[in-house]
């Protein structure tokens, strides 16, 4: 499913849902790619779907390696079902499984939190006192969500007065959808938020301002409702002409853009929201409002002395090759997932181009070779627009179009088969993925 260089094919990520990639049966009939002896201690940070998946890979690649495992949660969030729950299209219970499904039994997994990274001595230190050196390191622990930035709001709110953050976990998707139902019933004025630092699935917010609308429409109550989506700056989307195609579907469904609106504080008492301007701070009011925090590298990272120092300041990501995602300054340190500091790529789709990359460069290293092996930035957004019908965008760093089946979907169409990859083939070409098999 790669090219000679390790970066997506045509068929693309959600391509793989239309064939054997969904069921796990990606490369069969394909030579197996060749094992590597070696008694490394490889270390991941991160046993979410970046962790998951490189660990499943690297156990059928590396012959006598240690591979160690860290994270403190439990439970494995499928992170691209939260847009449904929180439309109540399905249960909390949808996205949540356990970490230890999806991790291969030759791998050790420290079920607690990474406190302190010392890439010059090569160690790790646990929040519980243990500390784990390494040979190579993986980080792949995702981002935190920043809430307390939001002045006057907390987690205890979502769900209630009309206030939701479906980021924050399945069942607090859930509860957004309590509020976001009300909204749909009773109308009034909904403001749907977007954070000015990146962040993962920057579509999120777009797709939950479309679903509320559309079920709004479906009850017959959408002419009660003034819906508006705060812009973090003059653009709907970074790929400007997926931006003007969201622009003329808010022109189409009455939703007002508002632009360079970010989000610095509410008062849930009087139901009035704060927001940062070019032209100074202004106050809004709001009978539903959708919160999307500030997001960063988790602290640990941020610390650790591997951050970017003159991109992203304040948020952290890590310091890496865009092609390699290998540490520019650490060369037996790596990222993967959210927590790479590169243009693009904070998706499960992008995660699933860049594991069997960061495998390619970990292996060689190992074996003492070199590899072409470069993730292109490949991301892709089923972008839900209504219930039933999805546009489903692919794009690369340079926001060119990398449409999986050209001359077939069309990217910036709204089709019932773009939806039905979202709601019923993703989390199959997911699970595959976790299993390091897509």
């Amino acid at each position: 499913m790669t090219d000679t260089f390790g970066t997506p094919s045509r068929r693309g990520f959600l391509g793989l849902a239309l064939g054997a990639g969904a069921f796990g049966l990606a490369g069969a009939g394909k030579a197996a790619p060749r094992q590597v002896k070696t008694n490394a201690n490889i270390l991941i940070l991160g046993a979410g779907a970046a962790g998951a998946a490189l660990a499943n890979r690297l156990i059928e690649r590396l012959d006598g390696a240690a591979i160690t495992l860290v994270d403190g949660r439990r439970e494995h969030w499928y992170q691209p079902g939260f847009s449904l729950i929180a439309a109540g299209l399905k249960p909390a219970r949808y996205s949540v499984s356990q970490t230890t499904d999806w991790l291969p039994s030759d791998v050790t997994l420290k079920q607690d939190w990474a406190a302190n990274i010392d890439p010059e001595a090569r160690k790790v230190a646990l929040a519980g006192g243990e500390v784990l050196s390494y040979d190579y390191l993986i980080v792949a622990t995702g981002l935190s969500l920043d809430h307390d930035a939001i002045e006057g709001f907390s987690l205890d709110m979502v769900g209630q007065d009309g206030i939701g953050a479906l980021y924050a976990g399945p069942d607090y998707a859930a509860k957004t959808w309590q509020a976001a139902s009300k909204f749909t019933e009773n109308g009034g004025v909904g403001l749907f938020t977007r954070p000015a630092t990146e962040m993962k699935c920057a579509g999120a917010p777009l797709k939950h301002t479309f679903l509320i609308d559309d079920l709004a429409r479906k009850a017959g109550s959408r002419g009660k409702m003034d819906v508006h989506y705060m812009a973090n700056n003059n653009s709907l989307f970074g790929v400007p002409i997926v931006s003007e195609k969201v622009r003329m579907l808010f022109g189409d469904r009455g939703i007002t853009p508002d632009y360079s609106h970010v989000l610095t504080g509410i008062d849930a008492g009087s139901k009035r929201a704060r927001f940062d301007t070019p032209e100074g701070s202004v106050e809004r009011d709001y009978d539903y409002i959708h919160i999307i925090p500030p997001q960063r590298a988790p602290d640990v990272v941020r610390q650790s002395g591997l951050s970017w120092a003159d991109k992203w300041v304040g948020e952290g990501w890590m310091e890496v090759d865009k092609a390699s995602l290998r540490h520019l300054r650490y060369p037996e340190v790596f990222a993967l997932g959210d927590v790479a500091g590169v243009p693009k790529g904070k998706t499960a789709a992008s995660v699933k181009w860049q594991v069997p990359v960061v495998e390619e460069h970990l292996v060689a290293q190992i074996a003492g070779d070199t590899t072409d092996a470069a993730y292109n930035g490949y991301t892709s957004c089923p972008l839900i627009t209504q219930v039933g019908r999805a546009m489903l965008v692919e794009f690369d760093y340079n926001n060119n179009l990398t449409p999986s089946f050209p001359g077939i979907i069309a990217p910036l169409e709204e089709l019932w088969i773009s939806w039905l990859m979202k709601e019923v083939a993703l989390k199959a070409t997911y699970n595959a993925m976790l299993r390091g098999k897509a």
